[in-house]
């Protein structure tokens, strides 16, 4: 992996990890599928460049199934992101996962695009589900995401493991 190593999320990773998710996701609360999780207390992995973080995936398992929930680059077109997801993949497949799903929001374009050209394929289009989420759940979560889109819908995306 050029420039970067990928590492083990531990204990003193997890104030960065709640500030990261914070700014980027508007709090370290993480909904997916009508469920809540605190993203800075799930396993995941960071991408470090000189001593400092630049990506960060966290994941959990559930049987058979490994969820990607967060996955951020920082610094983008350098292989963070697919660092890191073949990472969570390979944990996957060694707790014998069949599936690595993952959801995203339907204003994210650059997400739909980079989970496809790595094999995903879209199996779900969960309408409503940011309005419910944020009604129930997390109501921080905003009402306009990129581009100006208004958030909605959670797409849900997935890989079958050999």
């Amino acid at each position: 992996m050029p420039g970067f190593e990928i590492r083990a999320l531990n204990d003193a990773d997890r104030a960065w990890v709640a500030r990261l998710l914070t700014e980027h996701w508007a709090s370290p609360r993480i909904v997916s599928r009508g469920r809540v999780y605190d993203g800075d207390r799930l396993p995941g992995f960071a991408a470090v460049r000189d001593g400092r973080p630049i990506g960060l995936a966290t994941y959990r398992i559930d049987g058979g199934d490994c969820e990607i929930v967060t996955l951020n680059s920082l610094a983008e077109g350098q292989g963070v992101g697919s660092a890191l997801t073949d990472v969570v993949k390979d944990v996957a497949r060694q707790a014998g996962c069949r599936r690595l799903w993952l959801i995203t929001t339907n204003d994210n374009a650059s997400a739909l695009r980079f989970y496809q050209k790595r094999g995903f394929v879209l199996v779900a289009v969960h309408r409503g589900a940011l309005e419910e989420a944020r009604r129930r759940l997390k109501p921080e979560i905003p009402l306009v995401g990129l581009d100006g889109i208004p958030l909605r819908d959670e797409i849900e995306l997935e890989l079958t493991l050999p």
